[in-house]
């Protein structure tokens, strides 16, 4: 069983964008809606990722938070064609910028298309309680907040948000 640790904050300004060592596309769609997690249906989202020349079905655990099962398995990229037809919602469409930063890999996301204008940074730790660097670019942490998983950006995309949703208001967490 994999288990994924990961923080997530909100990214302010350019200053990441000299450091970025690859971007790589995504197109990413979800067999299931944040509805059915939500209602507690299903315990898992179901994701389908084309990354550059790859792609990936995944499943997640839906605990709220840093920590979450995840599992990740390769498949060919004509399946996941086929598949991300059958999602449900919109596809999140990003690129995703790899920055090393003081020893960590953060994985910055600008979004495109529905989403465009939102730019998050992911860091997965080996512990909840590991330390690290902050880089000057990252604002507010949002690994809490529902509204910024990537589930939630396919059911209701940051250009149908508020503008105190947008402004990082991130008291909430749906």
């Amino acid at each position: 069983m994999g288990i994924e640790i990961e923080r997530k904050f909100l990214v302010t300004g350019d200053g990441w964008r000299a450091a970025a060592r690859e971007v790589v596309p995504m197109a990413q769609g979800y067999i299931n809606d944040q509805a059915a997690m939500d209602s507690g249906a299903m315990r898992a989202s179901v994701r389908v990722r084309i990354a550059g020349d790859e792609a990936f079905l995944n499943l997640k655990s839906r605990e709220l938070g840093h920590t979450r099962q995840e599992f990740d398995y390769p498949i060919p990229v004509d399946d996941a064609r086929g598949l991300l037809a059958l999602c449900v919602g919109g596809l999140v469409d990003k690129r995703r910028h790899y920055v090393e930063h003081e020893g960590h890999l953060w994985e910055v996301d600008e979004f495109l298309g529905d989403n465009a204008g939102l730019v998050v940074a992911e860091i997965e730790l080996s512990s909840a309680d590991e330390a690290f660097a902050r880089p000057a670019w990252i604002g507010a942490e949002v690994t809490e907040a529902v509204r910024y998983y990537n589930l939630a950006l396919a059911t209701r995309p940051y250009s149908q948000w508020s503008e105190s949703e947008r402004s990082g208001a991130v008291a909430s967490t749906h």
